[in-house]
Parts: structure tokens; C-alpha cells; sequence
């Protein structure tokens, strides 16, 4: 598994990790098991680094618990997030964020910026406490682009996180090429397109040529083609299986896909669909 800096963090980031929306939003014995059971997996292949957020209704306890119960937690890194414009619920998500995340959280975002200009403060209050190690925001649409790329220029923030695709590429215009100027890591939502790039995929004699890459699936593919981005510091896939986690892991390591490689691949994405 390739290694990137994390922008001027400090952090050096797997480049592929693993996101937890809707898959570990889940409350009895069983699914929690199988949840670890994929920490598991993502970490024997290289898979260290670990998104969630209180959004994302049980995630961060079950994360935090499966990391509790691997014993790994040193081996590991751990982004979150805060999400109210609430200060009072504010301290209540950092509070359980401490307590799943065992004290400190490595990467702590303000999603989607609800209220950045508070959010930001505290996590800067945190990290000189020693209970943050980088602060980030995030957003899904390209709607608050413009917002975020002011907070990049006139904030002190070390990481964003962003939709990236082959279909979806409206990064590429100014968010990319800002955050690599202001060396400001970037983590990738969405690499699938929330799964709108894999439920009709090209044949297997369309994909063989991939193959000298080191990728022979479709959702490989579709990995390789935003980790040969060069500004990219770490994607982060979610999925409910631990096969699936070791599948997106073999995509992290180069040859990386030429610029002409990268429009084959999305001309058959828009060919598919």
C-alpha cells in the first residue's frame, strides 16, 4: 500500500482507507462482529486509516469499539467529525468522540462546515491539548466549493474532504489544484459514485487491459483512476464485507494509470452508465 502525506499534517496516510456511512450503522452482536472482522482485514492490507462521523448514527461506537477490541489503536488513525450548529450538542459529539476513539482523534473535521467558524476554534483548542492531531472540513456538493476554498485560503486547516470520480469530476477545477498549492491534504468521498458507478459494469474482455496495473475489477479500476491523482492523499470507500475491503486495498499500490489510461477508463464509465 502506497504511502502520502497528509497535506502539512504531519500524518503520512494509506492511500486507501476505509469510510463507515451506512455500513456501520448497525446495533446487535452479530453485524458488530463482521464490522471488526473488516477493520481487521483493512488493517492486514495496509488499510490503516478509518472516517466516520456522528452522522453516521452508530458508526463512530461501533468503529471505536472494534478498535478497542483488536487492541490496535496505536496502529490505526481515525478521522471524525463535529455536525450541530448546536455548541451544546457539539460537546456532546466530542465527547463521545474521545471516549470511542480512546482519548484523541488524528483527523477531526467540521462536516459538511456547519458552523466552521466555532467548530474550527475548539479543534484548534484540542490540538494544542494533544487531543487532535489535524483539523479538516468536508462537504458533498459542489455547492459549497466556493465557501470551502475560502476556508482553505484563510484558515489554518491541514485536511478537506471531497466527492471525487470518474463521473464526477468538479474538484479537478479549483479545490484540487488549491488544496495542492496550499499543500492541504485531501481525502475522497464517494469513489463510486454511492454505488451509481458499479451496479452495471463493463464485460471482463473490456477490463483486461487494466490488468498491467495491478487492478482486474471494475471497482479497482474506478480506485486506481482517482488514486493516480497525485494530490489525492487517501480515498475512502465504505463496504459491509471484509473481501470487499481486501479488494479495494489491492488498488493502492502503483503502476499509477497514464493520462490516456485515465480517459479510457472513463470513457467506459459513461458508456456504462
Amino acid at each position: 500500500m502506497e504511502q502520502r502525506k497528509l497535506g502539512r499534517s504531519g500524518l503520512t496516510v494509506p492511500l486507501i482507507g476505509m469510510g463507515t456511512w451506512k455500513t456501520f450503522d448497525v446495533r446487535n452482536s452479530q453485524d458488530e462482529q463482521q464490522r471488526q472482522e473488516i477493520v481487521k482485514t483493512a488493517l492486514d492490507n495496509g488499510s490503516n486509516f478509518y472516517d466516520s462521523s456522528p452522522m453516521y448514527g452508530e458508526a463512530e461506537r461501533v468503529l471505536g469499539q472494534a478498535v478497542k477490541n483488536l487492541g490496535v489503536r496505536s496502529d490505526v488513525m481515525i478521522a471524525t467529525k463535529v455536525w450541530t450548529a448546536s455548541d451544546e450538542i457539539a460537546e456532546q459529539q466530542f465527547d463521545n468522540a474521545f471516549r470511542f476513539f480512546e482519548g484523541y482523534v488524528d483527523l477531526y473535521q467540521v462536516h459538511n462546515l456547519v458552523a466552521w467558524e466555532r467548530r474550527l476554534e475548539t479543534l484548534q483548542e484540542f490540538k494544542a491539548q494533544g487531543k487532535v492531531r489535524a483539523i479538516g472540513i468536508t462537504h458533498y456538493s459542489h455547492g459549497a466549493f466556493r465557501e470551502m476554498s475560502q476556508i482553505m485560503r484563510s484558515e489554518p486547516i491541514e485536511a478537506i474532504q471531497i466527492p471525487y470520480n470518474v463521473l464526477d469530476r468538479e474538484v479537478e477545477k479549483t479545490i484540487l489544484p488549491l488544496a495542492g498549492e496550499l499543500n492541504i491534504g485531501v481525502l475522497v468521498m464517494r469513489p463510486f459514485g454511492e454505488g451509481s458507478l458499479v451496479r452495471r459494469m463493463p464485460p471482463a474482455a473490456e477490463l483486461a487491459e487494466f490488468e498491467a496495473f495491478g487492478v482486474k475489477s471494475w471497482p479497482q479500476i474506478l480506485l486506481k483512476w482517482i488514486a493516480s491523482d497525485p494530490r489525492v492523499s487517501v480515498i475512502i470507500p465504505a463496504t459491509s464485507k471484509a473481501e470487499r475491503m481486501a479488494e479495494n486495498a489491492a488498488a493502492g499500490d502503483g503502476p499509477w494509470f497514464d493520462q490516456e489510461t485515465r480517459k479510457r477508463v472513463s470513457r467506459l464509465a459513461a458508456k456504462y452508465n
